[in-house]
């Protein structure tokens, strides 16, 4: 019997002893009185370590539960995060956002990533890029909101990029900072690749309407993708950081709204006069300028209001028109000493055959006798619209291989 009791399991050994009595069991007393003694010191153990055990494991489950749910705000002023474009902070809490092709990047380790945002419309649209690829797209409200952008995400590095797609004439966004969960961490922004690149443009530069598969030309902001644009994919190409200063409508003379490039290029904040960028900031080895599309339609039009605010009743002769660009391109050179400055048109009517425009261009760079200043037409994409997505990934790869043929970027890198 004793040999039996102590093969049974701990839990047992209350209900044995309780049948010792009950069946009366000759035991001699120092015996019965071991046998207790040694059952109820298994009980203390066996009870002392399941509430060990059930203790140990609650806290865990607290702490790896605290631990999942961690998250952190990475504040829009955060050294860590990479802008590219000019970005206009008002204080060390908000980044506005005005120009288009204006991005902002993390990296980051942790299962979800989130944005805080607010909008002056409600008709601005950014893409949303995970580990370079192209997940989503987000309309930020005009009340201040958190957007999810990824969750799920794999363990490990991960990166996040925000980049905006249309015009600036669609109003300003607030950006407030991104939210890391699960996980969270904090990880040091990509090493600049040095190479810099910068387009001034009109609505061919922004990417106009590319995704618009009716070549209508919907003004939709969602038809505009700079991302998309033959300025960002030359800018991708060569791993470039990318500034894009330009505004649909815009001209050399005169623009279908009130400001020409040559007033608006060394702005921060486009819509303000007082607020003047800081050209050592960002120092291009490349700039590249698409202008004179819209001129070449405004001079035809003298009732429109801009035409007679720039010329009023009389257009003005063909050396005027060179004589404002070599003007702007001289600016650019003072800004920038050092970049190669390619002087570019299309792919619209402007450089269809017979027409002056890229004649004005020749002559002005000509007259300017500068041997980093470079000309280079785009073929005219012959349709009613603009540049779809393929025509600007065939200018994209038109600008890739003069550049790749005249401008050596090794030679003009700086620290």
């Amino acid at each position: 019997m004793v040999s039996h009791f102590f093969l049974l399991d701990v839990k047992d050994d209350v209900q044995l002893i309780d049948q010792h009595q009950e069946y009366q069991i000759n035991v001699c007393p120092e015996i019965e009185k071991s046998i207790k003694e040694l059952c109820i010191q298994k009980l203390k153990i066996y009870y002392g370590m399941t509430y060990k055990f059930y203790f140990l494991l609650f806290l865990s489950l607290i702490f790896f539960s605290c631990f999942e749910d961690k998250e952190i705000f990475v504040n829009c002023s955060n050294p860590a995060i990479d802008y590219a474009g000019r970005v206009h902070f008002l204080d060390n809490d908000v980044a506005e956002i005005f120009w288009t092709g204006t991005s902002i990047k993390m990296n980051f380790e942790g299962e979800r990533v989130s944005a805080t945002f607010k909008d002056e419309t409600g008709k601005n649209y950014y893409n949303v890029i995970v580990n370079n690829k192209l997940e989503t797209i987000i309309k930020p409200d005009t009340i201040k909101k958190t957007y999810t952008l990824a969750s799920n995400l794999p363990k490990g590095k991960n990166s996040i990029e925000l980049f905006k797609r249309n015009d600036w004439n669609r109003g300003k966004t607030q950006f407030f900072g991104f939210k890391i969960n699960n996980r969270p961490k904090l990880l040091p922004k990509t090493k600049s690749t040095k190479r810099k690149i910068e387009f001034y443009g009109d609505s061919v530069t922004v990417g106009y309407a590319n995704e618009d598969c009716t070549g209508a030309d919907s003004p939709l902001g969602m038809n505009t993708n700079n991302y998309l644009s033959y300025a960002a994919l030359v800018a991708r190409h060569y791993d470039a950081e990318y500034q894009c200063i330009c505004k649909s409508g815009t001209g050399i003379a005169v623009s279908w709204h009130p400001l020409t490039m040559d007033e608006l290029h060394s702005r921060l904040v486009p819509t303000n006069i007082e607020s003047q960028w800081n050209f050592s900031m960002y120092q291009p080895q490349i700039v590249v300028i698409n202008l004179f599309q819209n001129d070449s339609w405004l001079i035809n039009l003298p009732e429109h209001k801009e035409f007679k605010k720039r010329f009023g009743s009389n257009t003005p002769a063909d050396e005027y028109f060179i004589e404002m660009y070599e003007t702007f391109v001289s600016k650019i050179r003072t800004h920038y000493p050092d970049a190669n400055i390619i002087c570019t048109l299309g792919s619209m009517d402007a450089v269809k055959n017979g027409s002056k425009w890229k004649d004005f261009i020749g002559l002005a760079v000509r007259k300017m006798k500068d041997q980093k200043i470079f000309t280079h037409y785009m073929t005219y994409n012959n349709s009613k619209g603009h540049p779809s997505i393929l025509d600007h990934q065939k200018m994209a790869k038109s600008l890739i291989k003069f550049i790749d043929q005249n401008i050596k970027w090794s030679a003009n890198l700086k620290n």
